[in-house]
């Protein structure tokens, strides 16, 4: 019996990424599991099939469970001590430093990729901005250890036999970063949770985890320049401080919201507002599945569903908030006009395209 190995960068909440490694899980319930650090509560464990976890050196360091990202600089010498030489294959599940596992020529390594480290590639000028670490000897020993970190990447990469990217968006900053093709799968979107709502009432939504990339902020920015316009936050993270701080009277910070919460909210919601130069987007699809069109960022894996004719718009995000004042005044949900057919819904025609049971027919195991 083949033994299988299965290794995440770190189990710390249920986001997209833990979505997928659900149903890889699911796939291969037989796996060993692995994670440089496991914060996970006792209740929260179903996706990952309660199994134990054999974790990293970092999982002991000091305040690892709220600063273990602080922890960076050791991530790579702490993913290469998983011993996985016993299995015969191992499934990285990646957007960070899991690929960078070692294994051995008869050993089979696949890795399901969320993206190339996003802060050490393209996107280091802005994390280094947005963080305040854009000069001065704490900005150059950031910069440094990026640069260090980019070699590791690109070493590590040729330790995997075949990359999965989860668009063709992150296919091509595969292809960029480290010269490799790549098969596309989306990512695993259980639309059958989120019925289709033809009634919508006058408020827009966006559900996100608050970190730098996700421009919640700049959602919040815009809507508090529209007082006429009601937005709806949901989501919690590092910088929750920061969006509250420009939030107006007309916007809604729920923060951690429940799964039923969530679906509430997108299927009543006129649109769904999304940002983020995302490498795929899960939330969107869920808000499309219940009927509700997305607003969302041009540069990123969006366009695996706005080419497919769905209802969304896409533009540059920086030019947000000028568009919303412009658009807004002229169209009710601030989309441009599509004709179709009477009482057809576009957005809800296209469920099949990203379900969970395409996903798992595509990997052997449906």
């Amino acid at each position: 019996m083949k033994r299988i190995a299965v290794v995440h960068d770190w189990l710390v909440t249920y986001a997209g990424a833990e979505r997928v490694l659900e149903q890889i899980l699911r796939c291969y319930p037989e796996a060993d599991l692995f994670s440089l650090v496991d914060f996970l509560p006792e209740g929260g464990r179903g996706f990952i099939l309660d199994k134990p976890v054999t974790t990293s050196f970092v999982q002991g360091l000091p305040f690892a469970r709220k600063k273990y990202r602080a922890y960076l600089p050791f991530m790579p010498l702490a993913v290469e001590q998983f011993d996985l030489s016993g299995y015969d294959l191992v499934i990285s599940s990646s957007h960070a430093v899991a690929k960078g596992v070692l294994t051995g020529p008869d050993q089979l390594h696949l890795c399901m990729c969320y993206s190339p480290i996003r802060y050490a590639w393209d996107l280091q000028h802005q994390y280094l901005r947005e963080s305040g670490l854009d000069r001065g000897l704490k900005g150059w020993m950031a910069k440094a250890l990026l640069h260090y970190i980019r070699l590791w990447d690109t070493r590590t990469a040729n330790g995997v036999d075949g990359f999965i990217a989860i668009s063709g968006y992150i296919a091509r900053r595969i292809r960029k970063a480290y010269r490799r093709e790549s098969t596309v799968l989306y990512p695993p979107v259980d639309v059958a949770d989120f019925p289709l709502r033809r009634e919508k009432e006058d408020f827009y939504v966006t559900a996100s985890r608050m970190v730098p990339y996700k421009k919640v902020d700049l959602i919040v920015e815009a809507f508090s320049s529209m007082p006429d316009k009601r937005l709806v936050v949901i989501g919690d993270g590092p910088d929750l401080a920061k969006v509250r701080a420009k939030a107006g009277p007309n916007v809604e910070l729920l923060g951690f919201a429940s799964a039923d919460v969530l679906r509430d909210h997108l299927q009543r919601a006129r649109a769904f507002v999304f940002a983020a130069e995302e490498d795929f987007g899960i939330a969107p699809l869920e808000a499309q599945a219940c009927g509700t069109p997305v607003i969302a960022c041009g540069r990123c894996g969006a366009w695996a569903w706005c080419r497919m004719r769905l209802p969304a718009c896409s533009l540059p995000s920086r030019a947000w908030p000028l568009w919303w004042r412009r658009c807004s005044a002229s169209s009710g949900m601030g989309l441009p006009s599509r004709r179709r057919p009477a009482g057809t819904m576009p957005c809800a025609s296209h469920r099949s395209a990203f379900g969970r049971s395409l996903w798992l027919s595509w990997s052997g195991s449906g």
